[in-house]
C-alpha cells in the first residue's frame, strides 16, 4: 500500500495538510530535495523535515530507515511503526538525554544512510536530528508532527497531525 492509500487527511486541511497531499505520489528523490530546500529555508541544522505521509512513502519505498526516539514505554503502551529501529533519545521517568543515543545510532545505521527520527510530537526528533547531524550523520530528518502529533485545544494529541492521525501503519504490543 502506498501513503496515497494509506493516509487521508481530515477534513480541515492546512497549508501543511495541502502541500503533502499534492506530493505524495511524489518520488523519494523528490520529497527529500524539498525537505532539504525546507531545512535551508529555516536554518536548520540537519537535512530537514517530512511529514508522516512523506516519511512512509520513503520508508516503504526503501529510501530511508526509521528510527524512532521515543522511550521503550511510549512504544509498548502508546504504540510503534512496525520495522521501526529504536534509539532512545530520553530514558526513564525523568525523561533525562540518553548518553549512549548517538553510539546506539552509529550501531544501527551509517553516517550516510537517509535516516528518518520520529517522537511523540516532532520535538525530540528534532533535537535528536540535531546531535546527530552534530556527530556526522550526513542525512537525518525529522518526522515533523510525530507520532501523536501537537496537542489540541484541549490539551489532547491524536487529533491535530501526527503518524496516527493520517492512518499510517503502526501497531500496540
Amino acid at each position: 500500500m502506498t501513503a496515497a492509500t494509506l493516509a487521508s487527511p481530515a477534513p480541515d486541511t492546512d497549508a501543511a495538510e495541502t502541500t503533502v497531499l499534492a506530493a505524495r505520489e511524489t518520488d523519494p528523490q523528490r520529497i527529500l530535495d524539498e525537505a532539504r530546500e525546507r531545512a535551508r529555508r529555516d536554518g536548520l541544522a540537519y537535512a530537514g523535515g517530512v511529514y508522516p505521509p512523506e516519511a512512509w512513502q520513503l520508508v516503504s519505498s526503501g529510501a530511508a530507515v526509521l528510527v524512532d526516539v521515543r522511550t521503550a514505554e511510549e512504544l509498548k503502551y502508546v504504540g510503534r511503526v512496525p520495522g521501526a529501529l529504536h534509539a532512545a533519545w530520553q530514558t526513564g521517568p525523568a525523561m533525562i538525554k540518553n548518553p549512549r543515543f548517538l553510539r546506539e545510532l552509529e550501531s544501527k545505521v551509517g553516517k550516510d544512510d537517509v535516516v528518518l527520527f520520529l517522537c511523540r510530537s516532532g520535538k525530540r526528533s528534532a533535537a535528536a536530528a540535531e546531535a546527530a547531524a552534530a556527530k556526522g550523520f550526513t542525512q537525518v530528518f525529522n518526522i515533523l508532527e510525530g507520532f501523536e502529533g501537537d496537542l489540541d485545544g484541549q490539551q489532547r494529541r491524536g487529533d491535530s497531525g501526527g503518524w496516527r492521525h493520517w492512518g499510517l501503519p503502526w501497531v500496540q504490543d
